[in-house]
């Protein structure tokens, strides 16, 4: 007996008789609409579709495809532009124009392009899940390792070299099983792992606010909480072209379209400062705006993990940026509200913080699957958009609960134009102490010590600014307004980058170390005068201040000798009898 929809709430239809398993695919009404079932009750099923359900109306048909969404993974994935379920929008744009005609259909990878593989194993071969069976090249010469796909594995019966479409059947094993240059994946189940490996090596951001003072390990994850207007979708674009990973993959998950349209338009035109090719090579966008129906938005980002498992699996360091948590949060709401679910603070479902867990659990920095060994790791970067700027709201709570560091915006600052608009007192890193050995051995030996002193100077400037503000400045001592000084100065040169400028929108360690490790140089060597008896007024910090801008606006061409000036500046203050204390806290 035919299954019919008997009820439709929005994009929630019920259907019967039908019986499914929990999450699995079906067709909906005479225009075949994407849905998935997420509740059975005897012949009840409940589906959430992934299309505008205008017009659909009662007793239309509705057919269970009996398989969960799945990712369509293989050559051809990088550089393309997907919807929250893995559709590319450029193909359905040319076939249905502007806007997506519910019901269209389309393959992730494109069908027609042929790929020249390399097949690295011989009939007869043994191999097992994630063992690796050729290469294609793509791109500027990027190896797309072909994998035994996960629960899969034998002899292999055939096996051959040529060119070949992702669809076609390049050899098989002796079990009958074909073998494609593509693999498919269900989106909510992690892809398997041989081991998990320690987060000892830094998630290298290019802003020097998170690499030294709230650093993310390779394989950790973040949130960025932060009001309206106070930078998230810059920060995440900028991780997206500056930070050092193999694979980006950028996450829209219910944002404003203009702000989806600034990165489709800008992503092309980037170029990697690393190998001089577009940043398109190396990335993957899923975009889901802020019109498209709820369920798609609830399922990118977990096509969005996937598609960074899959690069991981092939020995890839991936970052993966989604924009924002609060928006999926606010499709799960939505859908839960519609199964009448008993609702949690804020009417949020009582999973929320299971379900935010188990996600950010499929980050990591791991050994995959088969052989040759390959290490990988996925580093998430999840944007948080509380209401009102309040992280006291349970999307940031429950984010928080489970995330590695937090990356707190400050509208203050914001609306200073101080960007990153970072709020330096309420953020945090549990990843410091894990990656401070490997920024020592790449950075700086002092990197600890020079991180640890600015947020003392730091939190040290925030009291006297409130004392000064009750007594005025005048009354605090020498010692005191030259940390009020040193500290803008940190803020102004070190914390704060221009995102728009050709030499400080990416800064590279040794620039973030030269910085930091001059400003406090200066800072000693300054506090050392006053101990002395050299007072304040005769003090100048210009010119540390012009040496250190110079510093933070070259080219790492130029960091050696400029660095070394800023140094040599910042040690002048104090006269030549003192002792000053270098980076490490050691006389120099």
């Amino acid at each position: 007996m035919t299954a019919r929809v008997v009820r439709v709430a929005g994009s929630l239809v019920e259907a019967m008789p039908l019986r499914a398993a929990l999450y699995d695919l079906a067709v909906v009404g005479e225009r075949r609409m994407m849905a998935e079932v997420i509740r059975q009750h005897g012949d009840l099923a409940t589906l959430q579709v992934y299309e505008d359900t205008t017009g659909l109306s009662v007793g239309e048909a509705v057919e269970s495809l009996g398989v969960a969404l799945t990712a369509q993974l293989g050559p051809g994935l990088l550089g393309s532009v997907l919807d929250g379920i893995g559709r590319p929008l450029a193909r359905l744009a040319d076939a249905a124009g502007a806007f997506i005609t519910p019901g269209a259909q389309a393959d992730t990878l494109e069908a027609s392009t042929r790929w020249e593989f390399v097949a690295s194993r011989a009939t007869g071969d043994i191999v097992g899940p994630g063992d690796q069976l050729g290469h294609v090249m793509e791109g500027s010469g990027r190896e797309h390792l072909i994998l035994v796909p996960p629960r899969s594995g034998g002899t292999i019966a055939t096996l051959a070299s040529g060119t070949f479409t992702v669809n076609d059947q390049v050899g098989a094993f002796e079990n009958g099983t074909a073998i494609h240059l593509a693999q498919r994946w269900p989106v909510r189940v992690a892809r398997p792992i041989a081991q998990r490996l320690p987060t000892e090596r830094p998630f290298v951001t290019g802003q020097r606010v998170f690499d030294l003072l709230f650093p993310v390990a390779e394989g950790g994850n973040a949130v960025v909480p932060g009001g309206f207007g106070t930078g998230k979708t810059i920060i995440e674009q900028s991780l997206a072209k500056y930070a050092d990973a193999d694979i980006v993959v950028y996450v829209g998950c219910g944002e404003r379209g203009n702000e989806m349209t600034d990165v489709l338009t800008e992503f092309p035109a980037l170029v990697d400062p690393r190998t001089g090719r577009p940043v398109m090579e190396r990335a993957v966008l899923i975009v889901n705006t802020s019109n498209m129906p709820v369920a798609a938005r609830e399922a990118s980002i977990y096509l969005g993990i996937t598609v960074a498992e899959y690069f991981r699996d092939q020995g890839n360091r991936v970052a993966l940026m989604i924009d924002s948590t609060s928006r999926w949060a606010e499709a799960l709401r939505e859908m839960a509200a519609r199964l009448q679910e008993m609702p949690g603070e804020e009417g949020y479902p009582t999973y929320l913080a299971n379900r935010l867990g188990q996600f950010f659990e499929r980050a990591g920095r791991v050994r995959a699957l088969g052989s040759p060994a390959r290490d990988g790791a996925v580093t998430v970067i999840g944007a948080v958009s509380p209401p009102g700027g309040d992280f006291s709201e349970p999307v940031t709570q429950a984010a928080l609960r489970v995330a590695g560091a937090m990356w707190a915006l400050d509208a203050g600052l914001a609306h200073q134009r101080h960007f990153p608009a970072v709020d330096w007192e309420t953020s945090f890193s549990l990843y410091a102490p894990l990656v401070s050995s490997w920024l020592a051995a790449h950075a700086g030996a002092g990197w600890e010590d020079v991180r640890t002193a600015l947020i003392a100077l730091l939190q040290r400037d925030r009291e006297l600014r409130d004392i000064a503000g009750l007594v005025g400045p005048d009354a605090l001592d020498d010692a005191d307004r030259l940390v009020i000084d040193v500290a803008a100065l940190v803020r102004e040169t070190v914390l704060r980058q221009n995102a728009y400028h050709p030499h400080d929108a990416r800064s590279s360690l040794d620039k973030t170390y030269a910085l930091a490790a001059a400003v406090l140089a200066g800072y000693r060597s300054a506090a050392a005068a006053i101990a002395g008896g050299v007072t304040y007024a005769a003090l100048d910090l210009s010119s540390l201040r012009r040496a250190l801008t110079d510093l933070r606006d070259a080219t790492d061409l130029d960091l050696p000798a400029l660095g070394a000036r800023a140094m040599t500046v910042a040690r002048a203050f104090a006269p030549p009898a003192v002792a000053v204390p270098d980076a490490r806290g050691s006389e120099s």
